[in-house]
């Protein structure tokens, strides 16, 4: 089976977060708390050499979806065809899926407050792929932070390290489809 990544470079990421509009605008992700895609900030080093870094991080759509194992009604499939990760229509409210995924992709909002929320993620932007268009996130890049691709072409174009500073999970867990160029620090 084929299977789609992310790459993602840390040297260009400003923190702008025109990824995260970007996506909640496209897949009309209500206003509130869940954020298909989501940008955070970290600091590192000692005075008076220290340094920003930022992640950019959503649905990895692992080789292993821990979410996947964890829904009890099956509402979480893995495509074939692309390895890409999509809810279905089953959800029961669990957040069994929330709680087991290290990277807290599963997100869960309600625009009513008598209707138990259902689990919505990033569905790597399918129905855009379909029309020959790349996600949305990857196409809002100012810096050209984000790509994606074919597993297989994105290690060939960008390395295959699997790890970055930031608080983004062991991979060894699910074994994550994102690519990264970590921050390179100047030392003087």
């Amino acid at each position: 089976m084929p299977q789609v990544a992310w790459y993602f470079d840390q040297n260009r990421c400003t923190g702008c977060r025109a990824c995260m509009v970007a996506c909640k605008d496209w897949n009309n992700v209500a206003l509130g708390p869940a954020k298909w895609r989501r940008v955070s900030s970290a600091e590192a080093g000692e005075p008076p050499l220290t340094h920003v870094f930022n992640l950019s991080i959503s649905c990895n759509h692992c080789d292993e979806p821990s979410c996947m194992a964890a829904c009890p009604v099956g509402n979480i499939i893995k495509r074939e065809e692309d390895g890409i990760v999509l809810p279905l229509d089953k959800c029961i409210s669990c957040k069994r899926c929330k709680a087991a995924c290290p990277y807290d992709a599963p997100q869960f909002a309600s625009m009513s407050p008598t209707e138990l929320p259902t689990m919505e993620k990033c569905t790597f932007c399918v129905d855009r792929q379909q029309k020959g268009l790349r996600p949305a996130c990857v196409v809002a890049c100012p810096t050209r932070a984000l790509d994606c691709g074919p597993e297989e072409e994105i290690v060939a174009k960008y390395g295959n390290v699997r790890q970055v500073e930031g608080g983004f999970a062991d991979p060894a867990l699910t074994k994550p489809n994102i690519i990264f160029k970590p921050r390179i620090y100047q030392t003087t």
